[in-house]
């Protein structure tokens, strides 16, 4: 399936923008450019990318799926690129160590972070490590440092969780 054909060419007006399942050649999705300038949600599952160091920039970016691929690393562009982005969902990837996430430190805005069923999961103090990591984060696969679930108005548009403070359960 070509992707660069269901992607639409009003690109500045587009605020969400659906790819999962394309191909993408060389880490690149075709017709993905940074002429998106209002994409606020994009989801790139399953699509091949082992990078996203050749993600164009999102100025306006806050949730970004792309989960179901090979990425390893290479994350450090993500703060230039998508310095808004408050959800980011990387399970099912290749991350094995925690030098691999580390560059999200410098994503001032990250505070969901999914990383379900990538290796790294399986190392000691797996939890408490990315929580010290990255102090700004609020969930980590789906739940908070205490394990209370992520209520289902932040799951599903991936917004500041500080906005719904008042309608959290205790």
């Amino acid at each position: 399936m070509v992707c660069e054909s269901r992607i639409h060419r009003e690109e500045p007006e587009v605020a969400e923008l659906v790819v999962d399942n394309c191909r993408s050649g060389d880490g690149e999705v075709e017709g993905l450019t940074d002429e998106y300038t209002e994409l606020e949600i994009l989801s790139m599952v399953n699509v091949g990318l082992s990078s996203l160091s050749k993600l164009p920039s999102l100025p306006k970016l806050r949730k970004l799926e792309v989960s179901d691929n090979t990425i390893s690393g290479g994350l450090d562009s993500l703060a230039e690129k998508c310095p808004n982005l408050s959800y980011l969902n990387l399970s099912g990837n290749k991350i094995k160590e925690l030098s691999s996430i580390q560059a999200l430190q410098n994503l001032k805005n990250l505070k969901s972070l999914d990383l379900y069923s990538c290796e790294v999961t399986a190392l000691d103090d797996y939890r408490e490590s990315v929580f010290e990591l990255l102090p700004q984060l609020t969930y980590l696969d789906g739940y908070d440092q205490q394990d209370n679930e992520v209520p289902d108005s932040e799951a599903d548009n991936g917004e500041n969780p500080d906005q719904h403070q008042n309608h959290r359960n205790p």
